[in-house]
């Protein structure tokens, strides 16, 4: 039997600090966006679950200790997870440690519908520069898009355009890559140069703004199938409109 289908989403944050409130903010963010969602057991690292009654305090406990542990809702049949990572600052743009929230649902109606206000509501309870919401896979897409010598190809076998590592990127502003469902901060929206209204009509279409002045862009209707060509030539144009995702070149 195929497993079910899975939406991924990570943004990308400045690292933690002590008493930070942003786990326990992205947390009930992601509630409030799935209706009757309760994330109050831990995983342990032995993949064991454990309730934690008293979540708000034992999440800003452990905040306060520079993590964000992986809570899901309990349900083994239906699972939704979300946690933080802390990514080290040798292979980030400038050389400055992140706090990458990951969250990780099924990829059906409901979910769907919700989408967008989850990752709204995640990124700005993180503070988060970009994130993405995309199918399950979309991380494989990507690692062929990136460039491993100046004197590689200009693009990946879908003709999508060669990326630059992280590290090569000068300002945690800029997005590393195009995912299905983007957000996009104020910082970062203006470093890549969006909205432009003479260029971003297609993307304005699908676009939405955040309570803090940030967007959610959406690429295409349905999440991201690479075997359409429909879906890769939406990601074409959106690169092409946007060159410093990626870090290919200033706005």
């Amino acid at each position: 039997m195929t497993p079910p289908a899975r939406l991924l989403l990570s943004v990308y944050a400045p690292a933690l600090t002590r008493d930070d409130g942003r786990p326990l903010a992205a947390v009930h963010a992601m509630e409030r966006g799935l209706n009757g969602l309760k994330l109050e057991w831990e995983v342990s690292g032995e993949g064991q679950l454990i309730a934690v009654p008293q979540r708000d305090a034992w999440l800003s406990e452990a905040a306060a200790r520079g993590k964000f542990p992986l809570l899901c809702n309990g349900d083994e049949n239906y699972p939704v997870t979300i946690a933080g990572l802390r990514r080290p600052a040798s292979p980030l743009p400038g050389g400055q440690p992140q706090l990458q929230v990951h969250a990780d649902l099924p990829l059906d109606e409901v979910v769907l519908a919700a989408a967008a206000s989850v990752l709204e509501g995640i990124a700005e309870g993180a503070h988060a520069f970009w994130g993405h919401a995309s199918p399950e896979g979309f991380g494989l897409e990507v690692a062929k898009q990136m460039r491993h010598s100046d004197g590689g190809p200009a693009h990946s076998f879908r003709g999508l355009p060669m990326l630059k590592p992280p590290d090569a990127i000068g300002s945690p502003e800029i997005p590393h890559y195009l995912g299905w469902l983007n957000y996009w901060s104020a910082a970062t929206a203006h470093a890549i140069g969006f909205p432009d209204a003479a260029r971003d009509a297609e993307w304005m279409s699908r676009a939405q703004r955040t309570a803090t002045g940030g967007w959610i862009v959406q690429i295409t209707e349905t999440p991201l199938d690479f075997t359409n060509p429909v879906h890769v030539a939406a990601l074409q144009r959106a690169y092409t409109c946007f060159p410093a995702i990626g870090g290919r070149s200033s706005p």
